[in-house]
C-alpha cells in the first residue's frame, strides 16, 4: 500500500453511465463501515501510480478496464477515520470495457446523485457526492440591493435559475430577516422544478422553516458557535471561510466552503488576496468542495478547477 505523508492513498472511480447516474458499491460484512455505500477503489501497491492503481482496483472489483487517461479528476480529500488517515482521490469516468458486475460479492446500485441519501454513505464519500452534486458558479446577489427593489429582484432571480444557475446565495443586508424570507419562498417551487437550491446568508431558522430546496450560507464568526450541521443532509450548508482553521471547522458542519478573497476585491480593500497557489495549497488540504471567492467571474471556473476549486462565486459579474 502507499501513503501520501502519514496519509494512505487511496483511489475512488465515479463511474457515471449515460443517465448520468453513478455506481455504488455496499462495504461487504466485517469490514469498518460494514453496510455503508461508498464508490469503488482501493489502496495503491508500493511503487504504483495513482491511476493505474484504479484501473487495477476496478478491474478487480467489477471485471471492466478503463484508460488512466480517460479520467478527470474530481476531488481530493484528506479524512481521518479516528487513528487512520487516508487521502482519497477521486476521477469520474464515463467510458469503460467490459460487463461490470460485482467481483468480490459486494452489492452494487446505480443512482443520481441528487437521490442519494447522504446519510448511507462512508463519510469520507460524502464530499465525492457533493461534488458531483454541486455546480461550477455560486451566485451571491449583491449587498445594495434595496426591500423596494424585491419585485425586479424576484425576476432576475428566475431568470437566472431558467437560464441554468443552480446554487444562489440571498445575501439581502439592507432586508429584513422576514423579507428575505418571503423572496425565498417564493422562488423556492420554481428552484425545485430546477433543482436549483437558494442558500439564505445566516439565516438557519429561516432555512429550517421553508425546508427542501432552501439552505444556508453560515458566516465564519458563526462556525465558532456551531457544534453540529445545523441543518439535515437534504438541505445545503455552505460557509465562508478565510483560512485554513476555518476550512477545518467547517469539514462537519457543512456540504461546500468559499474560500476568500482570491484576488483584490474593492468590497475588502483591507483583506490581503491570497492567490492561486494559497488558495490551492488551502483547497487540495480541505476535505469539502470549494469555491473560489473574490474577484472571481464564471469565465473564470475552469481556471478554479485546475487549481483545486469546486468552481467560482461572486457577486456582480454574475449578474
Amino acid at each position: 500500500m502507499s501513503a501520501t505523508g502519514n496519509m494512505l492513498h487511496v483511489m475512488a472511480g465515479v463511474l457515471r453511465d449515460t443517465r448520468g447516474k453513478v455506481l455504488l458499491a455496499q462495504r461487504p460484512a466485517g469490514k469498518h463501515l460494514a453496510g455503508f455505500w461508498e464508490f469503488p477503489g482501493g489502496k495503491l501497491e508500493p511503487g504504483e501510480a495513482p491511476l493505474p492503481a484504479l484501473a487495477r482496483e476496478l478491474h478487480e472489483e467489477l471485471g471492466i478496464h478503463v484508460e488512466p487517461q480517460d479520467g478527470a479528476a474530481l476531488i481530493r480529500i484528506p479524512w481521518n477515520y479516528g487513528e487512520r488517515g487516508l487521502l482519497l482521490d477521486a476521477w469520474q469516468f464515463t467510458r469503460w470495457r467490459g460487463t461490470l458486475a460485482p467481483q468480490e460479492g459486494q452489492a452494487l446500485q446505480w443512482q443520481l446523485p441528487e437521490e442519494v441519501d447522504l446519510t448511507t454513505l462512508a463519510p469520507a464519500d460524502r464530499p465525492i457526492l457533493q461534488a458531483l452534486r454541486l455546480p461550477p458558479t455560486y451566485a451571491i446577489t449583491p449587498a445594495d440591493v434595496m426591500p423596494d427593489q424585491a419585485g425586479t429582484w424576484c425576476q432576475r432571480i428566475a431568470e437566472a435559475i431558467e437560464r441554468g444557475i443552480r446554487l444562489i446565495q440571498l445575501r439581502l443586508p439592507l432586508w429584513s430577516v422576514e423579507q428575505v424570507r418571503q423572496l425565498a419562498e417564493r422562488l423556492q417551487p420554481l428552484a425545485a422544478s430546477h433543482q436549483a437550491n437558494l442558500l439564505l446568508n445566516r439565516d438557519i431558522d429561516g432555512a429550517r422553516q421553508l425546508g427542501a430546496g432552501i439552505g444556508v450560507h453560515v458566516t465564519a464568526a458563526q462556525l465558532d458557535d456551531l457544534q453540529e450541521r445545523p441543518l439535515p443532509w437534504s438541505q445545503l450548508v455552505g460557509a465562508s471561510c478565510h483560512d485554513a482553521a476555518q476550512l477545518s471547522v467547517s469539514v462537519h458542519l457543512a456540504d461546500f466552503a468559499t474560500l476568500s478573497p482570491v484576488a483584490p476585491t474593492a468590497s475588502h480593500p483591507d483583506l490581503p488576496a491570497l492567490g492561486w497557489p494559497q488558495f490551492q495549497t488551502l483547497a487540495e488540504a480541505s476535505a469539502l468542495p470549494v469555491y473560489a471567492l473574490g474577484g472571481m467571474a464564471p469565465a473564470q471556473a475552469d481556471e478554479a478547477r485546475k487549481h483545486g476549486a469546486q468552481g467560482v462565486a461572486g457577486i456582480r459579474s454574475f449578474w
